[in-house]
């Protein structure tokens, strides 16, 4: 041991405390989770924050499904008491036009010139012979009994084969038609939503039935002739689709009973 005096003895006393207190640097790097953990707390308090402030108390998570359900019962009952409406106001209308034209010359050859056309143009209910044909998706199966491996898309009637079916028979010579006992004109517009037909505002569920007035000779023959009918019947033969015609010796089509506003018209030459 070597001993030492006087002020080079301090001096390095001195020396040693100062360089046990200056901090020194840390061989070891830091980790990255020692610099991810505060950005990642700090980034789940906002969420927090943004979340309690939208939900204002409540639930973010509800299911709002029963809500959604209840008002589209509500919006259908409305739908279905303004139609009830509107044909009460057709009828009086007509009572009211009916009573004038007894006494009025010009209202009377007008009623009776639009009477004639009313039922070319599907306001007045038709009686004859007729076909109808019902199209139907496919049962629910494990899809390992089928063959092909099909998809959702193959087992339901599409809008396509509803529009086959309606173009097969008007060019077979139908003179009248209706869809789940609603009359088709010239300006219906079928409508699939899923596996649902919206028609004129109202949705309809499968089977779908179509009944035409006219031969039912020419209707069956007009059906097998055409390409669209024809690619449904094979669905039929894959994926037990439904497809059945009927012979109707006097089918009823009814008369058409919404709106007849129409925004533009053309007289065909004569």
């Amino acid at each position: 041991m070597e001993y030492t005096s006087g002020a080079s003895s301090w001096g390095k006393a001195f020396r040693r405390a100062a360089v046990g207190l200056v901090p020194r640097r840390s061989t070891q790097r830091r980790g990255g989770w020692s610099v991810g953990v505060p950005l990642i707390a700090l980034a789940a308090g906002l969420l927090f924050t943004t979340t309690a402030t939208t939900a204002g108390g409540t639930a973010l998570r509800e299911d709002r499904r029963p809500q959604i359900t209840q008002v589209i019962n509500d919006r259908r009952e409305q739908v279905a008491a303004s139609e009830r409406r509107a044909a009460e106001l057709r009828q009086q209308t007509e009572q009211q036009a009916t009573a004038v034209a007894g006494s009025d010359v010009p209202i009377a050859r007008q009623r009776e010139r639009v009477g004639l056309g009313l039922a070319g143009a599907g306001f007045t209910a038709l009686h004859g012979p007729g076909l109808t044909v019902e199209l139907n998706d496919a049962p629910r199966l494990n899809d390992s009994s089928r063959p092909g491996n099909p998809s959702n898309d193959d087992l339901v009637v599409h809008q396509g084969d509803v529009q086959a079916v309606v173009n097969a028979m008007w060019a077979g010579g139908a003179e009248a038609m209706s869809i789940m006992n609603v009359r088709v004109l010239s300006t219906s517009a079928v409508r699939c939503v899923g596996n649902t037909l919206l028609l004129d505002g109202r949705v309809y569920s499968p089977p779908f039935k179509i009944t035409a007035i006219g031969d039912p000779a020419a209707l069956q023959r007009a059906l097998a002739g055409d390409a669209g009918v024809r690619e449904f019947k094979d669905a039929v033969l894959h994926y037990q689709l439904g497809y059945r015609e009927t012979v109707e010796s006097k089918a009823t089509v009814p008369a058409y009973d919404g709106s007849s506003a129409l925004r533009s018209a053309k007289v065909p030459a004569e």
